[in-house]
């Protein structure tokens, strides 16, 4: 019994500082995936991020959550697996000057070890924002990714919409 609640203290301190440090995305939906008897069960996850240095971008990503006791304390590593959606949602405007691959979100993925990224890139010739999401871990990557684009169009403005190569450079 002690070494129960110990190990579920432990997890608490661990995780919950943690929690704290994301800028959480906004949940759109849970689905289950397999039930578990007595624990929550495994899901797919749908969130959607504002892209935070380009105004007018969303993101949508699915990502599995697993279940069970060790993955409701957030001590389970999750699966590398995501899907990834973006598109243009208003104007198109650029907070400042970015670098190709910049990061536009990232989340832990496992208590140390993983970490799920979203970045950006710019197609210059086509003027498209290009979105790839990817897990790394410290010692060996995952090549599961995903990849999503944005043409930056008008957007009910008499202006020509801006030029990603204008504010995303090598």
């Amino acid at each position: 019994m002690r070494l129960r609640n110990a190990v579920l203290s432990l997890g608490l301190v661990v995780w919950a500082p943690a929690a704290a440090l994301a800028d959480d995305p906004d949940l759109i939906f849970r689905k289950t995936t397999v039930w578990k008897f007595l624990s929550p069960d495994h899901k797919l996850g749908t969130y959607a991020i504002d892209d935070p240095d380009v105004e007018g971008v969303a993101c949508y990503f699915t990502v599995p959550e697993k279940g069970g006791w060790v993955g409701w304390l957030g001590l389970s590593e999750e699966l590398s697996n995501a899907s990834l959606s973006c598109r243009q949602v208003g104007p198109i405007k650029f907070k400042r000057k970015l670098s190709q691959g910049d990061e536009a979100f990232s989340q832990r993925r496992s208590l140390i070890f993983k970490r799920m990224q979203i970045v950006r890139g710019c197609d210059a010739k086509r003027n498209v924002l290009v979105y790839l999401v990817y897990t790394d871990k410290m010692i060996e990557g995952s090549p599961e990714n995903s990849t999503s684009s944005v043409p930056i169009s008008p957007w009910g403005e008499a202006t020509p919409p801006m030029k990603c190569a204008d504010w995303i450079s090598d």
